[in-house]
């Protein structure tokens, strides 16, 4: 019979053994708990915004399938949605089913009737994106993190839980990025 202080020994060689060549696994998961951990929103927020999105996609999905081409986000219970549909009435159904969703405190509905978004259109929409998170990145009056980024149709969305100042230092940024045609402030003021 072996000893028993090997056994433990024994679990956590075989855990990295199962572990070898993942070590996008291990950091993968350490950069999320510093993304929750430095988020203005409780984790358990965090998760209740995940859930609302969730459910208003679901939402849309069943009623309009490929009809629409509708995002919602959700920031602290905050609903935005952004994308297109083909009437104002389908436009205001998916505002009240977003509205509707358990736990959601208001809508911000910015959905605009028009044809979907072409690919090339949603490429650009993510590269800008992209830019605008960078620029944030670099400006020492803003925590990045506390600001969530959503781009639609060259239109920048900005949501998050911010001070006023962070506020200012966000919106001037953004509205200064090459690409950027108008920038709407979905925030939460500190202060």
């Amino acid at each position: 019979m072996k000893p028993a202080y090997l056994l433990p020994s024994a679990i956590a060689l075989s855990g990295l053994l199962l572990l070898q060549g993942c070590p996008a696994v291990i950091v993968g998961a350490g950069v999320g708990a510093a993304m929750v951990a430095s988020d203005r929103r409780s984790s358990g927020t965090q998760l209740e915004d995940q859930v609302i999105e969730r459910k208003i996609a679901n939402s849309i999905t069943e009623a309009y399938e490929q009809e629409v081409r509708v995002s919602a986000i959700s920031y602290n219970r905050v609903v935005l949605l952004v994308g297109q549909v083909p009437s104002e009435s389908v436009k205001d159904d998916i505002g009240s089913m977003a509205l509707e969703t358990p736990n959601v405190r208001t809508v911000q509905n910015e959905i605009a009737i028009a044809g979907a978004s072409s690919f090339v259109s949603r490429s650009s929409d993510a590269l800008l994106t992209s830019k605008v998170k960078s620029r944030l990145l670099s400006n020492d009056n803003v925590q990045a993190n506390y600001i969530k980024v959503v781009t639609n149709n060259d239109t920048v969305y900005l949501m998050g839980l911010v001070t006023r100042s962070e506020a200012t230092a966000a919106t001037d940024t953004t509205a200064t990025t090459s690409g950027v045609q108008r920038v709407v402030k979905v925030f939460e003021y500190l202060d």
